[in-house]
């Protein structure tokens, strides 16, 4: 039988008495603290820092220059199309060789416009952007956000963490989760060793890379089965690596796994005809 993993975000209730309710009060604090920061404090864009109207976003230019993915696309891992040919249409890679997961979706396309973004949101912690990614995430997942059960990460190996000092993975997870309030386990996988940078490797190589070295926490090896989650990264690159997060997944007894990434590569030329 199917586990259902309990919810972790409560919510406020009414006030009695006719009274305002807690919730509006505390809006209407927050919405107080919001007008003295933003005088002291004004919203800089996400990207270039120039000051923009709402904290948490991009200026004009920087968001024109941002290609966002959506439809038309691969009805399982997400490549861009450049024609609309349904909502299931596959991609030759995916026809040839259907991925483990279920489907995987990306906010935007990882290049010269959006790098600078991930790798400072990723390195320079720059984590303040989460908020915001949280919401152009839960854009992004569609169908996939009311379907899941769980939201975690793709971990990262713990020499790593001590490095960075932070899983941007997880701090998207735990951002996303809240947003669209559902349960999120940032330790449901682990790295049991660690791999070198992967760039310059191509697909074959990632996927040899990443072999063996993720495992299912043990505490949560029972409670698993079932469950359909949804899989946080930062950048979709070749699927190695998320492929091997849900073989773990789907060999411990879960139902199935999604991918959600706030960005992927979309090489020049491999935007894919179904």
């Amino acid at each position: 039988m199917t586990q259902t993993p309990e919810r972790i975000n409560g919510g406020l209730s009414a006030g009695g008495d006719g009274g305002p309710a807690p919730g509006h009060s505390l809006a209407a604090l927050k919405g107080a603290g919001r007008q003295v920061l933003d005088v002291l404090l004004p919203p800089h864009c996400l990207k270039c820092r120039m000051p923009v109207d709402e904290p948490g976003s991009l200026c004009a230019t920087c968001w024109n220059a941002i290609t966002s993915l959506g439809s038309p696309a691969c009805g399982v891992c997400g490549l861009p199309f450049e024609f609309n040919a349904g909502d299931y249409a596959l991609c030759s890679g995916c026809i040839r060789r259907r991925a483990v997961y279920e489907r995987a979706r990306s906010v935007f396309a990882y290049d010269d416009a959006s790098r600078d973004l991930i790798l400072g949101f990723k390195h320079a912690d720059r984590t303040e952007a989460a908020p915001a990614f949280a919401r152009w995430l839960a854009r992004a997942a569609g169908g996939m956000a009311a379907e899941a059960d769980i939201v975690a990460p793709v971990p990262l190996h713990w020499t790593r963490f001590w490095r960075r000092r932070y899983n941007q993975s997880a701090i998207l997870a735990s951002a996303l989760a809240r947003r669209l309030d559902k349960p999120v386990i940032p330790d449901l996988l682990m790295r049991v060793r660690r791999t070198p940078p992967q760039g310059g490797l191509g697909g074959a190589g990632r996927y040899r890379k990443v072999r063996g070295v993720l495992k299912l926490t043990p505490r949560f090896a029972d409670r698993v089965r079932g469950w359909r989650v949804l899989l946080i990264d930062d950048v979709y690159t070749a699927g190695a690596t998320a492929e091997a997060c849900a073989r773990v997944l789907l060999r411990g007894g879960a139902g199935a796994v999604d991918l959600l990434t706030l960005a992927r590569v979309v090489r020049p030329g491999n935007q894919s005809e179904p």
